[in-house]
């Protein structure tokens, strides 16, 4: 189900919109609901708590690691079916 949504320019900002949609071959609305698809996009879509708990937890595991020159050796290695040590 379709909603209207009216927003109220004034003369200058609508030209300057009818110019932007008319330079991508697209109506003014079809212009302004994918400026609203964009902005929306952009906007985080969890609180920060939530995101700062999930880097904690992560975080809070034992995960080997190595210097990123070794890790590409051992992986080269791996591919070209060599020794893994």
């Amino acid at each position: 189900m379709s909603k209207r949504l009216q927003v109220l320019l004034d003369e200058a900002e609508y030209r300057a919109l009818q110019k932007v949609a008319r330079a991508e071959r697209i109506t003014v609305a079809e212009w302004v609901r994918q400026a609203l698809r964009s902005a929306r996009r952009r906007l985080p879509t969890r609180d920060v708590d939530r995101k700062l708990a999930a880097i904690r937890a992560a975080i809070a595991h034992e995960i080997p690691t190595a210097d990123m020159p070794q890790i590409l050796a051992d992986i080269e290695r791996g591919y070209l079916g060599g020794n893994t040590r």
